[in-house]
C-alpha cells in the first residue's frame, strides 16, 4: 500500500515539474521541422544529465536544435568547430602572463557554458578528444595548477558526418562510452521538407528564441528524474540486455557470438536506467515501464557494442544485433 502512495506521490510530483516539457517542445517546433526524434533525445539527454552524440549529414537541423534548446533555457552556448589543427587549450583555456599583474591568469576556454557543441567531433586528433573526457565525465576543468566546477547543467552535445571519413579520427572507446546516446539523424520527409522551403521562403524561420525557462528549472527536473521509480523487475531486465551483448551464447542468441566483439560496459546499463527514466518523465510518468527501456534502448546501446569483421563483411550493424536481442529476452 505504501509502494503504492509512493508511486502516486511521484505521479503527482513528475506532473508538477514536467509542465516546461510541452512549452519546450512547442518552442522548438517553430524553429526545427519534423526531427521529433531528434528534439526528444536531446531532452532525455538534459533530463538525464548525460552527453549526447548525433550522427548525420550535414542541413539536418544538428546544430540548430542545440542552440535553439539553449535560448529556450536561457542558458550559455557555446560552439566549438573541431579542426585538425585544434589544441587543447583551444577547448579548455590556458593561463596567459599579464603584464599589469605581473602573473599569470586563467583565460577559460568554450568548455565553461552550459550546452556545448562539439561540431564534427571526429576531426580533431586524440589529444583534444582528451581534453573533452574530464569534462564530461568529472564536470570540472583543470587549467595549470587550477581545477573549476563546471556550471549546471552541463550537456555536451557532438556530431559527426558519416559519410566524409577522409582527415577523421575515429574517437576512441572510453569518450564514446561516456556518451549517454548516440543518435541517428535521418532526412525529413517530402512533407516536413517542404514545409522547409515554405519557412524560409516566408522569413518564418526565428533566429532568437525567447527563453521559456531558467537553468535552475532544469537542475530541479534533472532531480525529481533521479527519483523515478525503477522496479527490480525492469533493475533485471535491463542487465538482462546488457548481459546479452556480452554473451550470446546464454540468451540463445547463437547467431550473434560471431558477429560481436566485445559487449556493453557496465556503464551501459546504468545509462540505459537513466534514459529510461528520463523518457518515463517525458511521458508525465513517475516509474519506468518496460516500453521505456525499450524506445531508449538503440540510442543508448548502438555506440557501446563492438563489431567483428565477419559482421561487417555481412552488413551486419549492431542496431540489428539490439533488435535481435530486444525480441529474444523476456519483457517482464
Amino acid at each position: 500500500m505504501s509502494e503504492s502512495v509512493n508511486i502516486r506521490q511521484l505521479n503527482e510530483l513528475v506532473a508538477s515539474k514536467s509542465d516546461f516539457i510541452g512549452l519546450v517542445t512547442r518552442g522548438m517546433d517553430q524553429t526545427i521541422v519534423g526531427q521529433k526524434h531528434l528534439v526528444e533525445s536531446l531532452l532525455i539527454a538534459m533530463l538525464a544529465n548525460g552527453h549526447i552524440l548525433l550522427e548525420g549529414v550535414p542541413g539536418l537541423a544538428k546544430t540548430l536544435a542545440i542552440k535553439t534548446l539553449a535560448q529556450l533555457i536561457d542558458a550559455k552556448y557555446s560552439r566549438i568547430q573541431f579542426t585538425p589543427d585544434l589544441l587543447p587549450a583551444d577547448v579548455v583555456g590556458t593561463m596567459i602572463y599579464s603584464v599589469k599583474n605581473e602573473q599569470f591568469q586563467v583565460k577559460k576556454g568554450p568548455i565553461f557554458a552550459n550546452f556545448v557543441l562539439a561540431d564534427e567531433i571526429n576531426r580533431a586528433p586524440a589529444k583534444v578528444q582528451s581534453a573533452l573526457l574530464e569534462a564530461m565525465q568529472e564536470r570540472q576543468v583543470t587549467i595549470g595548477d587550477h581545477t573549476f566546477p563546471l556550471d549546471r547543467p552541463f550537456l555536451v552535445m557532438a556530431t559527426q558526418n558519416p559519410i566524409e571519413q577522409e582527415g577523421t579520427y575515429p574517437l576512441p572507446e572510453a569518450q564514446v562510452d561516456r556518451f549517454l546516446m548516440k543518435v541517428v539523424i535521418g532526412y525529413p520527409t517530402q512533407d516536413e521538407e517542404r514545409e522547409i522551403i515554405r519557412m524560409n521562403i516566408r522569413g518564418d524561420y526565428k533566429e532568437n528564441v525567447q527563453p521559456l525557462l531558467k537553468p535552475e528549472e532544469v537542475i530541479e527536473a534533472q532531480k525529481v528524474v533521479n527519483q523515478i521509480y525503477v522496479d527490480e523487475k525492469i533493475e533485471r531486465y535491463i542487465v538482462d540486455i546488457v548481459y546479452a551483448t556480452r554473451t550470446p551464447r546464454q540468451y540463445d542468441l547463437e547467431d550473434l557470438a560471431s558477429y560481436i566483439a566485445f559487449g556493453a560496459s557496465p556503464r551501459a546499463s546504468i545509462s540505459l536506467a537513466r534514459a529510461a527514466r528520463a523518457y518515463a518523465f517525458l511521458h508525465q510518468r513517475g516509474y519506468v515501464i518496460p516500453e521505456d527501456v525499450i524506445s531508449v534502448c538503440h540510442d543508448v546501446l548502438r555506440h557501446r557494442i563492438g563489431l567483428t569483421y565477419e559482421a561487417e563483411a555481412n552488413n551486419f550493424t549492431t542496431d540489428m544485433i539490439i533488435t535481435d536481442i530486444l525480441d529474444k529476452i523476456q519483457v517482464p
